[in-house]
Formats: structure tokens, C-alpha cells, sequence
């Protein structure tokens, strides 16, 4: 990979020979990369679709046994032969079996879902016959989250602001962006025949006499058409209902041939449905619009669409006393998240400029700077061929980058300006620069590239939250190596002067009087035109450009020309006192010695372990579940309870809460796959402002709210928080499986006691996701009774169905509404079970051929029943699950190993077994790519820098960079108190790498040209790394500073700043909360490896050169005594 000298790279002297087609070029690039990133889908994280397919099976009056071995067995068994698929797991309750598949994330889904129906079809054979329908194959989208809620409330009865909801949900489904809109808390209207049933009885009449009767009058038929006078007209019979009223005139025929009206054995009457959801926001009740999003569609685009919507509407169609709030809306914490990374880029574009400037000058710095704005823009054009949209995944790589992505521009730009010096052809020297740093420069991208390749294929769930981020720097350091040969030396070639090394002189004021007037005219014309943003920018730039030209450019001179110097002459001392007798093997062995104290003092001091880092939340969910069967009302009024201890324990007026939302049964459980009801669950939801309007930190609310409402009786609440990160599961989650079930409940159940009197602190509670049944009443049909009779299950369960749930029999009509007409028992009679199996069925005597009714009751046995509600299976095991969320200040790392500790003491029936899962498996899943990927990258460096110098020795010397990095990484974590995140330490440690490496190739490759130009050993690697150094700590400058303001978590509006003068500096956020872990593995490991480069590769060639010198004495010394003695 040696370029000989003088030979030029044949693009970068293309572009320099058509400068015109370069600019142009840039000018593209500038438009399209601004067109790409405004189209660019937006959102906080990356959407991560896990293929997942659910098969559902209604097979009615089967208990959940019998569901398991007749229908979920059988689909299991053709199921589990399926290539791709990660876990099984099916649930069978009461009538019901469903089966969810989840395949490995590479798994096109439309492929997932036709390999699921195929293993249908083939399993149809070994299902039940009399199966009403055949088992339903669908997709489950995991990312089907509300992206905010919009609350409707006013002095209006809920039927009036339901039409109004419905409204604003229409308008919003028809958004391309959105998949739909739910509706919680409503009541729907329909037409009630609430039939009385001695009433009917007496008339011996039946529910499929009425049905029929209704059925008949309301309706309305085409006659065809008929042609009067040479017209053609059209014939309808109309007899649809225009009023309620007229379904009391409806007469049904008895069976003696006599008549009765409808109004006479029932009461019809416009009505509601009983009420299955409740809503209220901050305690009052109102109806919620929860919002769901399609995947990877825009959520920015979306949100502003719908205040769009809602503005339009309130001006148009919703009256002024009907208040609409959003709440939860997602787009928020995602606008402020992409304009803190923004605002983090550009502090650190200025940050890394400066430093620059400091090294190389104004204008070379300039030069080297537009490679930022360039590459970033051209990842922009590049990227969405890869289907990203642009979240904090996306955004964090291009802040990774910023530093490394002016290295190719600092070392095309400085060798230019150092061959001009000597060439006064500009494009000649260009030309030359750029052909002769094209493989070293080639080579150092390469190798710190190396360890994000392997990244870039992470597999599972975490792999494919994180894959942006290895992606976007490839794509950006590419974009930056094109950059760098292609679009720099076109600007250096037009720009750039040799007049760096001119001592500054302060301005004469005719030329501040110029500056003055080209900045401060247009930004007065600015200000007046209404665009105050330019005008302060200008003003900006030009006390910037005053600065610089009055006090900067000094202190730089100074810098470059004396302070700088001389720090390089004293590093050479320090580099030749280390060459010097044994001083080196001193450095090396100091070097090992302090790797060993750092591994010691790291076991001893046992930092906290995370999987992925924590946050403060943005909102905190309380679960409630009530025992199965629980009446919605008693479930609301325990939502009640809880409701008031929150706001007890937030406190009145908190600053920090947006709102308070409380659902109750429908949209109560987000973890459920789909949009049933569930009557016995409820969750308040706590939404806080955003984190840089907050005063106090949200995360203790958490403690506060959990003591509180532990003690509600009957109830299971558990407290959760928004998780930053992919999808994982709960930190403590524990799978037990047996297939004997009575043993596997009686297990769990003994050892969720045993756990809670170990003293494990930090556990929530561990809870079982048993399906405890609800009091269930069994009506098993009496075959002999009814094989008599010649009636089957269907006849008598539809009839017991109508009686108690009721049955839409048809549609009532008015104008643009419709409502069902609803046929069942009144409610007195319904509500007694006595009542309802004395109801009279109508059928055809099998033997006389003649209608014939026999009252329920005399062909059914009753039975009451109160077992368990449902029997899941995990990868055709039978299963229970227990699982906990950590209360705060705990580690579930910690806890994880107590429970596997004391759980050897515990005593399980044979044939049970345990594992750990959720996030504990997902970590170690983690933990063992992030290895796996370590080793590929160390690999792929070494195949590089074997290519590059041909020597094992060099190549070890420049890898053992890498190991005692991680020195840095260790010592500033337990120095700092940090904790050490499984996901963001590892990627830092596997990323640091690329980068360490890159510095001592520098080092490295230089010696060898000192040494082939003939200088002595001690002399060539001094001069070598003192010649280096710039470079060096330039490089890790840029790096570190360009990291700095995340770390830190400093956040600067530069929008409100030049738009009002108003910065709003903050420290802090979400963002730093995730990726400061990351970014403090990077500075650390860097500031570290920076003096390794510096110190310790000098004394690790030295000695390699030393040990290669006495080995062929050796060899000298050996032929010498052969030669002697043969």
C-alpha cells in the first residue's frame, strides 16, 4: 500500500482541472442534502419492527384445556417447524386460543405472515371439525403506540361530543401518515328492544319471531323499473323506520294464528350501549382520541397536520365551549431532542473550528471546516436509500463523526499548504498532496471504520434499534474521504494563501469601517424585512470577524509560533529521555502494571452495571388490575382512588406535570396486542414537561406514587416509566415452565413467597401473569336430553347470547347516522339466570316434523366454576411468568444474581425449571455480539495494518493501543462514579478502537521514513512523534471536543438565540441521559490513548527495534562460531 512520490490521485486532479463542475457540484449537494433532511421521516427513536404474527381461534363452550390440546397443540406442532421464528408463545382461555410467532428481525414480515398461514393450513387436518370459522392470521405491528391524545370536554352530554370526536377523527384518519384514531370514553347510541320475557313466553313467541318480524318491515327494495310516457323510472318499496316510535307498531304473528305488537311483550327505546371505557383528564371526565401513527412515516410532518386539523375544525364546525388539549404528544420530546442534537452539532462544528484555527489558521481551518457541512449533507442525500428516518440514533453518529470526519481534511489541507510552500504552483501542489496521502489517509479511515462494519449487522431487537448509528458513520466517513479528495483541494487551489505565517497587525480603521458596512447594512435591511434571524447572524458573524482581526488572530500567532513550539521541543526531550537505556521497558512495564491496578481496582470498587443507561421520565404509567370479572364501574372507582393519591404525590400545581390521564378498560393496557376492552384494568398516566422546563428531577415521583397506592385492596398496581431504548422487557423476568400445571402454579406461587423473605431489596413486587379465572358459570349442553329434541349447542348458545349480551337484528336510519338495533331481555330479567334459562327455544320436533319449544332449563346442566382462566405456553412448554420493575436506586443486575443465588435453596416439584429473560436475556444477547464484534474488529485492523507495514511487530505495537485504552475507560468511570452501561460502554470500547489506532499508525508510519532517510534510531523516533504531534493532538482534539457538549449534557438554542438574543442554556436532558455514557467511554478511552500514542508506541519501538537488533547479533554471532569451528 506505498504510493510512490509525486504520483497524483487521479480524482482529486480531475476536480481540480474542472473546478466549475465542483462547485456546481456543491451547490447540489447543499440543495439536495437541505431537501433530504426536511423530507426525512422524524422521531425521538428508530421504530423497531419485530416480525410478529398472532393466530387467534374461537371455539366456542371449550375450557382451556380442552382449547390447548385440541386447537393451540396442533398449530404449535406445524408452527415450531418454521425457519426464522425466535419464540412460540400461546395463551388458551375459555373458548379462545391464540398463538403469537415472533421471528428474528431480519424476517420480512409479509414473508413471516405467509409461512404462518401455510402452517395453518396444514395443522386444519388435526383441528376440530365443527369449528365455526377457520383460525385468523394476522400481523401485530409492536410500534403501534399513540403519538399523542386529544382530549375533548365542555358542558355537552357524551353522545354530543362524540359526534364532535368523530369529526376530528375522521379528519385525522384520512391522513396519510396515520393508521388510525381510537376513541375512549364515548358512549354509542343505539335502538334497545328490551324484550319481557313472560311477556313473550305468554305469547308464545320467540327472539327469532321478533327478529324476523323486524328484520321484515325495515327495509327497503328495488322493484326494478318501469317505462312511462318513453321514461324509465326506477321502483323501490321504502319501508325503512323514520322514527323509534314506529318499531312499537310492528305486529308479530303467534303461534295460533293470532297478533300482538312489538310494544306489547317489550320496551323499545332510544338508548346507549352499557358503557365500557372511561377517560378523564386531570379528574374530569372527557372523551380521548388516542392518535396511532404508521411506521416509519413522519411523525413531525403528522403532529403539525393535526393542529392543522384542529385549528380548521374549532374555527369551522366545533363550537367555541368545547375545550380540545393535546396531550402525550410524542412529537414534542422529539422536536426538542433532534434541535438539542442540532444545537450539540453546531457547538461542537464551533468548538472543533476553534481548535483549528488554533493549529492551522483561519483560512486552512475554514477549508478543513466545510468537509462537516459537506459530508453531513451528503449522508443526508445517502441514507434514506437505506429506509432511516432521522431519530437520536441517527443524529448521535453524525456528533461521533464531527471530530473524525475533519482528520482526511486536516492531513489533505496541511500537506497542501506545506508542499506550497516549496511549490508556488498551487495546483501542482494540490495535486501532489492529495496523491500522496491518499493511502495512508485511506488506510486510517479504514482502520477506524473497522470496528462499526461488524456493528452494522447486529442482530435481535437491541441490534436493530442501534444499526443506524454503525451505518451513518460509515456512510458519513465515506462521505468525508470524497470530501476530503474531491471538494477541498478545489477550494484550497482557489483560496488558499501563503500567508499563514505573517505576523498579524492590527486593522486600520478604513478597513474595520468596511468590514463594518458589509455586515451591518444587510442586517439593518434584514431586521427591517421582517427576517430578524439573518440580521442577527450577520451581526453575529461580523463581532466574530471583529474579534478575530482585533485579539484572535494574535493570541493564535502567538500560539502557533511560540507557545505550540516549544511544547513540541519539550515533548521531544521527554520522548528522547524515554529512548534512552532502559527508561522504555520502564514505560512498557509501568504501562502493563497500571493495566493490572486498573482491572483490580475496577473488582474491587464494582461499579453499577446497567443494560441500557437510565433516564428521568417524561411520563410514569400506573397499571391497575382487578381480579378477572371485576365490573368496569368498580374498576373506575378504584381509578378514582389512585387517581387522588398521584395527585396527592405530585402535589398541588407541580410545574413539572403537563397533565394527568386516566383510562379505564379500553386503551388501560399497553401491552395488549389488540383493541378489546378490558373491564378489569385502568392506568393514570403522568405527563411532564419537557426536561429543560422542569425543576426538579421526575424519577422520585416514581417511590412517591408507588407507597402510596400499594395498599388498595383487591387491586394489582404497578408503576412504570417511558424506558429509553429498544423494547426489551422487564429488568426482572422469570420464566417457569412444566407441563404439569397444578405443580407450575403451586411453584411460582411458593417461590414469588420465598422471594419476598429473602430480603432481595429493590424488587417492585414480582407479579404472575397467571390468568386468575373470573366466577365463571359453565352451560354444559345434556347430549342425551338434546340429541332427543334434536338440538345442538350453536341453537341453544345463540339463544342464551341474544337473552343476556344481545344481538344487532338490524339498522335504524337517520339521516347520515346509523345505529344498530339491539334485541335482548330487559334488564331484570337478564340479570337473573333463573329467568334467562326458563326462556323457551323454538325448534322442529325431529319425530312429528312440528314446531315445538321446551324451555332452556330442561336440556342444559349449570355448573360454576372458578379454576384458572387460561394456559400459556412458551416454545411448547407450558409457562408462568414472574416478573418486577426495580425501584430506583437498585440495580437489576445485582438483584438478577441474589434471586439466582438464594433460588438453589429452593425447592421446585420435579419437572419444573427456571430461566431468566426479558432484559436479562436480551443483555446477554448483547454482551455477547459486542464481543463477537470486538474480536471481527481487531481482526479487520490487523489485516489493514499487516497490509499496511508488512510487519507483526509494528502491527501488535499499534494494536496493544486498543487493549490499555481501556485503562482511560476504567479509571474515569470509577473515578466519576459512573455507571457502566452493558449496550453504550461496550460500543464506545468497540468504536474506540478505529479511532486510537488511527493516531499511532501516524506515529508509526513516520518513524519508518526517518529511519529509511538514515537517522539513528533514538533521533528518528523523536523527531518522528515530535513531527507527529500536531497531527496527534489534533485529531484527539477534535474527537473529544467534538463529543464534550453531549457529555456534558449542554444544551444551546442557537434559533431563540438569533432570533431574540435568547440562548437558553440548559444542562441536562434526554439525551445526555442516553448517550453520555457513550460519549464519556470515548473521551475517556481517547484522553488515555492520546499519551499511549505519545509515550508509550516511542518505547514500544524502540524496544521492538532494540530485541530485532540483538537477534541478529545473535544470528551474527552463531555463523561466526560455525564458521570457526565447522
Amino acid at each position: 500500500m506505498k504510493k510512490s512520490k509525486g504520483k497524483e490521485f487521479f480524482a482529486s486532479s480531475w476536480a481540480i482541472n474542472n473546478n466549475t463542475s465542483v462547485y456546481v457540484l456543491t451547490i447540489l449537494i447543499i440543495i439536495i442534502g437541505v431537501m433530504q433532511y426536511r423530507s426525512i421521516p422524524k422521531e425521538q427513536f428508530p421504530e423497531v419492527i419485530i416480525p410478529t404474527i398472532m393466530v387467534t381461534t374461537v371455539y366456542p363452550g371449550s375450557s382451556p384445556k380442552d382449547m390447548e390440546s385440541l386447537v393451540t397443540r396442533p398449530l404449535e406442532k406445524q408452527i415450531k417447524s418454521i425457519s426464522g421464528v425466535k419464540k412460540i408463545s400461546s395463551n388458551s382461555i375459555q373458548d379462545f386460543s391464540s398463538v403469537v410467532v415472533e421471528f428474528e428481525t431480519n424476517v420480512d414480515v409479509k414473508e413471516a405472515k405467509d409461512k404462518v398461514r401455510d402452517a395453518v393450513d396444514k395443522a386444519k387436518s388435526d383441528l376440530p371439525t365443527d369449528l365455526l370459522t377457520d383460525p385468523n392470521v394476522m400481523e401485530i405491528d409492536m410500534s403501534e403506540i399513540p403519538i399523542l391524545t386529544i382530549n375533548l370536554s365542555g358542558d355537552y352530554d357524551l353522545e354530543s361530543l362524540k359526534k364532535y370526536a368523530e369529526v376530528i377523527q375522521d379528519r385525522i384518519e384520512a391522513l396519510p401518515e396515520i393508521t388510525r384514531v381510537d376513541i375512549i370514553g364515548a358512549l354509542d347510541k343505539e335502538i334497545q328492544i328490551n324484550v319481557d320475557m313472560n311477556k313473550m313466553k305468554a305469547a308464545d313467541l320467540t327472539f327469532t319471531d321478533i327478529e324476523r318480524a323486524v328484520a321484515s318491515e325495515n327495509a327497503t327494495i328495488s322493484a326494478g323499473s318501469v317505462t312511462q310516457n318513453g321514461m324509465k323510472s326506477s321502483v323501490s318499496v321504502k319501508g325503512q323506520f323514520l322514527t323509534v316510535d314506529a318499531l312499537n307498531s310492528i305486529v308479530l304473528q303467534t303461534p295460533t294464528g293470532g297478533q300482538i305488537y312489538l310494544k306489547d311483550i317489550a320496551e323499545i327505546k332510544s338508548g346507549f350501549k352499557d358503557q365500557e371505557s372511561y377517560a378523564r383528564f386531570d379528574g374530569k371526565n372527557v372523551i380521548l382520541l388516542n392518535v396511532i401513527k404508521k411506521t416509519g412515516e413522519n411523525l413531525l410532518n403528522a403532529t403539525d397536520e393535526i393542529d392543522d386539523i384542529i385549528t380548521e375544525l374549532k374555527a369551522t364546525s366545533i363550537p367555541d365551549d368545547i375545550k380540545i388539549e393535546k396531550t402525550g404528544d410524542q412529537s414534542r420530546f422529539t422536536r426538542n431532542t433532534l434541535e438539542d442534537l442540532n444545537n450539540t452539532i453546531i457547538i461542537g462544528f464551533l468548538l472543533v473550528v476553534l481548535v483549528l484555527m488554533f493549529f492551522m489558521g483561519f483560512k486552512n481551518a475554514f477549508f478543513v471546516a466545510i468537509s462537516v457541512p459537506m459530508a453531513i449533507l451528503v449522508s443526508y442525500i445517502i441514507i434514506p436509500g437505506f429506509g432511516f428516518t432521522m431519530n437520536m440514533i441517527v443524529m448521535f453518529a453524525f456528533i461521533f463523526a464531527l471530530g473524525i470526519i475533519v482528520d482526511d481534511a486536516i492531513v489533505v489541507i496541511e500537506n497542501t499548504y506545506r508542499l506550497h510552500k516549496t511549490i508556488p504552483d498551487i495546483k501542482k501542489a494540490a495535486k501532489l498532496a492529495t496523491g500522496e496521502v491518499f493511502f495512508p489517509i485511506l488506510s486510517g479511515t479504514l482502520t477506524t471504520l473497522a470496528p462499526f462494519f461488524p456493528l452494522a449487522f447486529w442482530p435481535g431487537v437491541v441490534g436493530q434499534f442501534m444499526h443506524y448509528m454503525p451505518v451513518t458513520i460509515i456512510v458519513a466517513l465515506f462521505a468525508s474521504l470524497a470530501v476530503a479528495y474531491i471538494i477541498n483541494p478545489v477550494f484550497a487551489v482557489n483560496f488558499m494563501k501563503n500567508d499563514e505565517d505573517k505576523k498579524p497587525i492590527i486593522p486600520a480603521l478604513k478597513s474595520i469601517l468596511r468590514t463594518t458596512s458589509f455586515f451591518l447594512i444587510p442586517a439593518i435591511l434584514f431586521h427591517l424585512a421582517g427576517a430578524a434571524s439573518f440580521g442577527n447572524l450577520l451581526i453575529m458573524v461580523f463581532v466574530l470577524v471583529l474579534f478575530y482581526k482585533l485579539y484572535l488572530n494574535r493570541i493564535i500567532y502567538k500560539f502557533q509560533h511560540n507557545l505550540w513550539p516549544r511544547a513540541i521541543a519539550r515533548y521531544e526531550r521527554i520522548v528522547l529521555w524515554i529512548l534512552k537505556g532502559r527508561n522504555a521497558y520502564i514505560v512498557m512495564w509501568s504501562t502493563i502494571g497500571l493495566f493490572i491496578f486498573t482491572i483490580f481496582l475496577t473488582a474491587i470498587a464494582k461499579p453499577k452495571v446497567v443494560f441500557f443507561p437510565d433516564n428521568q421520565p417524561n411520563t410514569i404509567n400506573v397499571l391497575i388490575k382487578m381480579p378477572p370479572g371485576t365490573d368496569v364501574l368498580i374498576t373506575d372507582s378504584i381509578a378514582h382512588i389512585v387517581e387522588k393519591r398521584v395527585e396527592e404525590s405530585l402535589g398541588q400545581g407541580n410545574p413539572d406535570v403537563e397533565s394527568i390521564i386516566t383510562k379505564v378498560a379500553s386503551g388501560a393496557d399497553p401491552n395488549s396486542f389488540d383493541r378489546s376492552t378490558s373491564p378489569e384494568k385502568a392506568m393514570v398516566t403522568i405527563n411532564f414537561k419537557e426536561a429543560k422546563y422542569r425543576v426538579a428531577p421526575t424519577t422520585p415521583y416514581m417511590d412517591e406514587i408507588r407507597d402510596r397506592v400499594t395498599d388498595i385492596a383487591g387491586a394489582v398496581i404497578t408503576v412504570e416509566k417511558n424506558k429509553m431504548g429498544p423494547p426489551t422487557g422487564k429488568p426482572i423476568n422469570i420464566e417457569f415452565y412444566s407441563e404439569d400445571l397444578d405443580a407450575l402454579i403451586s411453584d411460582t406461587r411458593r417461590f414469588s413467597e420465598f422471594i419476598k423473605v429473602s430480603g432481595i431489596e429493590g424488587i417492585e413486587e414480582l407479579k404472575s401473569d397467571l390468568q386468575e379465572a373470573k366466577p365463571e358459570i359453565i352451560v354444559e349442553l345434556n347430549r342425551a336430553k338434546a340429541n332427543t329434541e334434536g338440538v345442538n349447542t350453536y341453537t341453544i348458545g345463540a339463544a342464551m347470547r341474544t337473552a343476556v349480551f344481545g344481538k344487532e337484528i338490524s339498522k335504524f336510519k337517520i339521516f347520515e347516522d346509523e345505529y344498530p338495533i339491539v334485541l335482548r331481555l330487559c334488564e331484570k330479567d337478564r340479570e337473573n339466570l333463573d329467568n334467562v334459562l326458563n326462556m323457551n327455544i323454538t325448534f322442529r320436533d325431529m319425530a312429528s316434523g312440528k314446531i315445538k319449544q321446551v324451555p332452556i332449563s330442561s336440556l342444559v346442566d349449570v355448573k360454576y366454576s372458578n379454576s384458572y382462566g387460561g394456559i400459556r405456553r412458551v416454545d411448547n412448554k407450558r409457562a408462568i411468568t414472574l416478573s418486577s420493575e426495580v425501584i430506583n436506586g437498585y440495580n437489576a443486575n445485582d438483584i438478577i444474581k441474589q434471586i439466582g443465588s438464594v433460588s438453589k435453596d429452593f425447592l421446585f416439584t420435579p419437572g419444573t425449571t427456571f430461566k431468566f429473560t426479558g432484559e436479562q436475556e436480551n443483555q446477554e444477547e448483547s454482551m455477547g455480539f459486542l464481543s463477537f464484534a470486538m474480536t471481527i474488529s481487531i481482526g479487520l485492523i490487523f489485516f489493514i495494518l499487516i497490509s499496511q507495514f508488512n510487519s507483526v511487530g509494528k502491527t501488535i505495537i499499534i494494536l496493544s493501543e486498543i487493549l490499555f485504552s481501556v485503562i482511560g475507560v476504567l479509571l474515569g468511570i470509577i473515578i466519576f462514579g459512573m455507571p457502566i452501561s452493558i449496550i453504550m460502554t461496550g460500543i464506545g470500547i468497540v468504536a474506540l478502537g478505529g479511532i486510537v489506532v488511527r493516531n499511532g499508525i501516524l506515529i508509526v508510519e513516520f518513524a519508518d521514513k526517518m529511519l529509511a532517510e538514515g537517522m539513528k534510531t533514538r533521533e528518528a523516533i523523536a523527531r518522528a512523534t515530535s513531527i507527529r504531534l500536531t497531527p496527534v493532538v489534533l485529531t484527539a482534539f477534535t474527537t473529544i471536543l467534538g463529543l464534550i457538549p453531549l457529555a456534558v449534557g449542554m444544551n444551546l438554542n442557537f434559533e431563540t438565540l438569533l432570533s431574540s438574543w435568547n440562548p437558553q442554556i440548559y444542562f441536562g436532558g434526554d439525551s445526555v441521559m442516553f448517550w453520555g455514557p457513550l460519549s464519556w467511554t470515548i473521551v475517556f478511552g481517547l484522553t488515555f490513548a492520546t499519551f499511549l500514542t505519545l509515550l508509550f508506541i516511542p518505547a514500544m519501538y524502540m524496544i521492538r527495534h532494540a530485541m530485532k537488533l540483538r537477534l541478529k547479533r545473535s544470528r551474527f554471532i552463531k555463523a561466526i562460531k560455525s564458521a570457526f569451528t565447522s
